[in-house]
């Protein structure tokens, strides 16, 4: 059952958010509830419930440790910045 919530926010968000629910063909009211349930799975432990495209790109990268995350955006920055 859906329920009516009223929020104050900055007025610049508001014209962004409503901005980005349009290019996404959804509503400000979808985004907000479906940032709110990712942040309640968040807290109570649960895995995030992903659209199964999203599922099968989990793992499809293989990265050591931070480091080499960390090298390997340099690395792609230097090539969509610098062009050498």
């Amino acid at each position: 059952m859906d329920s009516k919530l009223t929020l104050k926010l900055n007025k610049k968000t508001i014209e962004k958010a409503k901005s980005f629910a349009k290019k996404n063909n959804t509503s400000l009211s979808n985004l907000v509830e479906n940032y709110f349930e990712t942040l309640l799975q968040r807290g109570s432990g649960q895995r995030l419930n992903l659209p199964p495209t999203v599922k099968a790109l989990a793992g499809v990268l293989q990265v050591k440790n931070n480091l080499e995350i960390d090298a390997l955006k340099e690395q792609h920055l230097m090539e969509k910045y610098i062009h050498e």
